[in-house]
């Protein structure tokens, strides 16, 4: 969304009617706006992490609260509240802490965020942390007394029953700060983030575990969903858990006895949705769009929402970066409606919509690397303090970012038993659906699969498929196959893998979108270039200006920008040799050869890249000076390669095994941050602020930026590329290449040939979960001086893909990706 030359249209509305104001029409004029983001409302702290923790529209006004990463006592952070204007306060009564709850009593016509209490005329309560320690986390109605009274739960499984009234406040279970038990005493796993009441029960979800382990692995046993009758607290399901709501959105269901509870949540193989209906559990799974949120520690969710944006029965879920269509009437016998509207790379930790927009709160630079730290970025300085913004979206933009895709399984590697129903997996809303069969078993294993085509209840066959012993077996449909959730049975125990691979055909142009003009192509003759870094609030962004001429490149100054979007030169040589040293692009990361792009990871992991854009294998050095991985959403990678953009998950919730590709792109970017929320790139031909209001220039002309939202990313290009493990290069029998990167390109085509005297056999094995366990997928006979071309199927994903020959030879295994 370009910036916005007119006005901003807002209609401002709560759920309690009679309060709601008439339309009101803002004149935004004067306020800076980039793709949706106001830099003079970003937010910050003097902690590690500032993320957003609630927005919520209410009595006229736009409600925000922020946290720091582990403040259970209040911390510098606020309270804001946003009227129409868009101008912010910071409201005195702020406490800060890490708090992410909010809740509308309905009786007494309240908001309930963070510590504080709004009334519907704005006055401000706060319900002091001396009182009600902890990281609040969640709020829901009362079980026996929802007129007059509230709960309160926090991430260390402190819960308190709060009066409405006098905001008297009854410790029910104390806090585990308080008990020196991190995890709290009551339930396994920690990390507190859901809280929900219904059917006579009290429901919270926490998505950790607080171990070594947990800070390594993405696949151990980790968090819970739990239940408390008012006397004795259940474990539900042991898996990760955060959201929990249900159709009465933020001020709890109307009908608790009768009305559906819903908890989304994950584990290694797949997204989880727990059920609640008629007083009993149903699980159901679906594909994970990005492994970016996969940590067993429960840190990378920042949190996931079901949430009403004012569509009717459509709500809207965020879960693992897809955004979903999520029916409101989503309930036992009437489950069908679920599908993806698109996938997005901000951390977004709550949203809602105020007039004509959607309002997404981010988690956007962390002053912390916390667990996310690699080589790849060198001794890079982390932001100079914590800040993040809101983004403003149009309810229809959200269908028109990244493609949907999504990934997962109902079985990884596990013991099955004969007969036994599988949970049900997604199957509506991809046109692209497809599942790989494997299985450990010494005999044929038949598997049934099963369709609820209604999402009433009732199974009926799709299909048998045999898998012999050692082989893989791939299924596709295409969407004539109708259906809203499919399982699986097997006939006999065996140890078994089910996964899916979901897609949509990527329909992006390879081109740039307008946004983009402006910025240099690589190779071009001179280009503004520089370093840049997100400096603390009274520092604004901090640009170390170059100028690059036919290929040299020299230091032209030190420059900064605050929120008027004004580039400013500064004589600072102290300054300015900070940059160059704690901001510089470390050299060597990535090597290009004839064949494609080699990355080694920490653990000394060889992977194998695409290249983007030709130009690299015309000067190998091309990518030298050019910015490889940075973090520009808290504790979530941007990686830069021969062209192409990635999101790449820190290394405990995956690490390089689970890059995911964005975009293809045919410029010079040589640097990347994100500051006040807004994405901010370099590498800018000359005068081109002209004609892009993106692009910021300095008035002496020497210093120029792009600006924007790290979505705006998706409009670079179709995700495209070219390369491959071999070229003409020197194999040894049964020796496997290294691992290639086939995840999320959208048409694949593999060329063949060898320099053998005899026909030679190319076996191609994948990893399907990214997790190294390779399956043989099909072995071609290659004659001597034939150029082998396979497509491979619509709709055919794997995470990597290696070759292996049966005889000494130099061989070529070439894909193109398109």
């Amino acid at each position: 969304m370009p910036r916005n030359s007119g006005f901003v249209r807002l209609l401002v509305f709560t759920v309690c009617l009679p309060l709601c104001s008439a339309e009101v029409l803002v004149e935004a004029n004067r306020l800076a706006q980039y793709s949706g983001i106001y830099p003079h409302l970003a937010h910050f702290n003097q902690h590690n992490e500032c993320g957003t923790g609630a927005v919520v529209p209410w009595a006229d006004r736009l409600w925000v609260t922020t946290y720091a990463p582990h403040y259970p006592k209040g911390s510098t952070d606020k309270l804001y509240e946003i009227d129409t204007q868009l101008q912010r306060i910071i409201r005195p009564e702020s406490v800060g802490g890490t708090h992410a709850n909010r809740f509308i009593h309905r009786e007494s016509q309240q908001l309930f965020i963070g510590a504080h209490v709004i009334d519907a005329q704005r006055n401000v309560r706060t319900i002091p942390l001396q009182t009600m320690p902890g990281r609040l986390t969640g709020n829901a109605r009362h079980l026996t007394d929802p007129q007059n009274k509230v709960y309160y739960a926090s991430m260390e499984e402190g819960f308190y029953e709060v009066d409405v009234h006098s905001l008297a406040v009854k410790e029910l279970y104390r806090d585990g700060n308080l008990t020196r038990n991190m995890g709290g005493d009551l339930l396994p796993g920690y990390h507190g983030k859901g809280l929900y009441s219904g059917q006579g029960r009290l429901i919270y979800a926490n998505n950790g575990e607080n171990s070594r382990a947990a800070r390594q692995r993405p696949d151990i046993a980790s968090g819970v969903l739990a239940a408390w009758d008012g006397q004795d607290w259940s474990e539900v399901r042991r898996n990760q858990f955060t959201e929990v709501m249900g159709p009465g959105g933020l001020t709890g269901n109307a009908q608790p006895d009768v009305d559906p509870v819903w908890s989304i949540g994950w584990d290694h193989r797949s997204l989880i949705l727990m059920l609640l209906d008629q007083g009993q559990w149903h699980c159901y799974r679906l594909p994970k769009a990005s492994h970016c949120y996969d940590g067993a520690h429960g840190w990378n969710t920042e949190w996931p929402r079901i949430r009403s944006i004012g569509a009717g029965d459509d709500w809207l879920m965020t879960m693992h970066g897809m955004f979903w269509r999520f029916p409101r009437g989503f309930r036992w016998g009437q489950s069908a409606g679920i599908e993806p509207r698109s996938t997005y790379l901000k951390v977004i930790g709550d949203f809602c919509r105020w007039g004509d927009h959607l309002v997404f709160g981010c988690d956007d630079s962390a002053k912390a690397e916390f667990l996310n730290t690699r080589k790849a970025k060198g001794k890079l300085a982390g932001p100079g303090q914590s800040q993040s913004n809101l983004w403003f979206v149009h309810p229809e933009q959200i269908d028109h970012l990244g493609p949907p895709l999504g990934r997962g399984g109902v079985w990884v590697r596990d013991q099955v038993k004969a007969g036994l129903p599988s949970d049900p997996f997604l199957w509506q809303g991809f046109a692209r659906r497809s599942l790989h069969l494997s299985h450990q078993s010494d005999e044929t294993v038949t598997f049934s699969l099963e369709l609820d085509r209604q999402g009433d209840g009732t199974w009926t066959l799709l299909q048998d498929q045999m898998v012999p012993v050692r082989c893989v077996l791939w299924c596709a449909w295409d969407e004539g196959q109708q259906g809203a959730w499919i399982r699986l049975r097997a006939d006999r125990d065996c140890q078994a893998t089910a996964w899916f691979e979901y897609s949509e055909p990527d329909q992006r142009p390879a081109q740039a979108s307008a946004h983009f003009a402006g910025l240099a192509a690589l190779g071009h003759t001179e280009v503004r270039g520089g370093l840049v870094h997100a400096g603390a609030e009274e520092v604004g962004l901090q640009v170390l200006a170059t100028r690059i001429k036919d290929d040299v490149e020299s230091t032209v100054g030190y420059y900064s920008m605050g929120p008027d979007m004004q580039l400013r030169a500064h004589a600072s040589p102290e300054k300015q040799a900070w940059m160059e040293k704690n901001v510089a692009i470390p050299q060597d990361v990535l090597q290009v050869d004839q064949a494609s792009v080699l990355y080694i990871d920490d653990q000394g992991k060889r992977y194998r890249l695409p290249v983007g854009n030709p130009l690299f294998w015309q000067d190998g050095a091309h990518h030298r000076g050019i910015r490889i991985d940075r973090e520009v959403c808290t504790e979530r990678d941007l990686f830069q390669a021969a062209g192409v953009f990635y999101e790449l998950p820190a290394r405990n919730a995956g690490g390089f095994a689970k890059i995911r590709p964005v975009a293809t792109h045919l410029y010079r970017i040589q640097d990347y941050c994100t500051w006040r929320g807004l994405l901010v790139l370099t590498g800018i031909k000359p005068g081109a602020h002209s004609s892009n209001r993106h692009i910021i220039q300095s008035p002496d002309g020497q210093c120029a930026v792009w600006v924007g939202a790290v979505d705006d990313l998706w409009h670079l290009g179709k995700v495209r590329g070219q390369g491959g493990p071999w070229k003409d290069t020197p194999v040894q029998a049964r020796q496997p290449s290294d691992p290639y990167l086939f995840n999320g390109f959208d048409q694949k085509t593999l060329h063949l040939s060898h320099r053998s005297g005899s026909a030679l056999c190319i076996t191609a094995e994948i990893d399907i979960t990214g997790e190294g366990h390779w399956l043989s997928y099909k072995t071609w006979t290659v004659q001597p001086g034939q150029k082998l071309e396979y497509r491979f199927p619509s709709g055919f994903n794997a995470y990597w893909i290696r070759f292996h020959a049966d005889r000494d030879s130099k061989v070529t295994a070439w894909l193109d990706y398109k």
